[in-house]
């Protein structure tokens, strides 16, 4: 195996060799760490080696469910070891800031779930870190990889100027009716950087700012609960030619599919967490079918996005980059900004 910190000297596809696995440690037993072993076994070019838990117990139990080998209950141990190149971060919000720096620095690349972290200050110190370390990170995003929604990048120029994206995602959540029963779970709690914004929102947000880049304005609004954490809420967004209207919910069900409209035609998305139905709708009443089913789990796409950017020697993904992410954490940043959601985590940034 080589050295981790010498990978990026080398491009072993343009090679034509496959001189070494990834091996993948992961930081999280939760749910979606399962989808995410789910997947990572259909993806090529990685190991599953290695498993954090706060718990000795729970480490034990959740590697031994899967086969992993090695178990961790200290960071700092596990960041040292010279057992994994990588680490996927599933952590709370909030820790993962803290966590992908710590990695990053000894040279571990990281996976880390959106959003990548509570701020923008969090966001360029994690980049700033992989630079420094010569390791890739990059934002779990599953939106953008996933099969249907490149060809709509490809075919987006077919409907003409662009005019609005109206991008769309409510979903109750399983944990809101313990929180009217009386129990504030981790998902509608500020210390952990919580809410509808940064967990449903962020899917409207990061394809509107890999497609469109950085509005000119931005207007939000947002319930709030008492918690102090956003239930609901919505934004527009000004570009200098077009606008987008953005709408994410926690406490209710939408069943409104996403649209990107122009003069030309319409593209209809049904979810625009995993597009699996995109149709382009022309003014003459002709449609265009670009869908494709993803035909494997779809956050493979991202996880082997990932392995093919740390395999090929590539700072950083052409698709879900430093850049995007950054945009779409201005954006988030700026709605909170308006609607007064602050988190513990942006006191050292004074920023909201």
């Amino acid at each position: 195996m080589m050295d981790r910190n010498v990978i990026g000297s080398f491009n072993f596809y343009d090679l034509g060799v496959d001189l070494f696995m990834i091996r993948f440690g992961m930081i999280g037993t939760n749910f979606i760490t399962e989808r995410f072993i789910d997947a990572a076994r259909q993806t090529e070019g990685l190991e599953l080696a290695a498993v954090y838990s706060r718990t000795e117990s729970r480490a034990r139990e959740f590697a031994g469910r899967y086969g992993i080998g090695l178990t961790f209950t200290d960071l700092d141990e596990m960041a040292a070891s010279d057992r994994i190149d990588a680490v996927y971060i599933a952590s709370p919000n909030s820790l993962h800031a803290q966590q992908a720096v710590l990695f990053l620095s000894k040279g571990i690349h990281v996976l880390c779930e959106k959003p990548l972290a509570s701020n923008t200050g969090e966001i360029q110190e994690m980049f700033a870190a992989a630079e420094a370390g010569g390791a890739v990170l990059m934002e779990a995003v599953k939106t953008t990889l996933l099969p249907s929604f490149s060809l709509l990048r490809e075919n987006l120029h077919k409907i003409g100027p662009i005019r609005r994206y109206f991008a769309n995602y409510g979903q109750y959540s399983s944990r809101y009716d313990a929180y009217k029963e009386g129990t504030v779970l981790n998902a509608f709690r500020p210390e952990f950087s919580n809410g509808a914004l940064m967990d449903l929102g962020l899917y409207c947000i990061y394809p509107l700012v890999l497609l469109f880049g950085r509005p000119e304005e931005v207007k939000a609004s947002a319930y709030m609960l008492e918690s102090g954490v956003d239930g609901e809420g919505s934004l527009i967004a000004r570009y200098a030619e077009m606008d987008a209207v953005v709408t994410f919910s926690k406490i209710t069900d939408s069943h409104v599919p996403s649209e990107i409209q122009g003069e030309l035609g319409s593209i209809l998305i049904d979810k625009i967490s995993e597009p699996r139905s995109v149709q382009i709708r022309y003014r003459d009443g002709s449609t265009e079918d670009l869908s494709e089913p993803a035909g494997k789990p779809v956050m493979s796409y991202e996880i082997q996005e990932f392995v093919d950017v740390v395999r090929s020697g590539r700072t950083e993904s052409s698709v879900n980059s430093r850049d995007c992410s950054l945009a779409a954490a201005e954006v988030m940043e700026e709605a909170r900004r308006q609607f007064g959601l602050a988190f513990p985590a942006d006191q050292k940034y004074s920023k909201i």
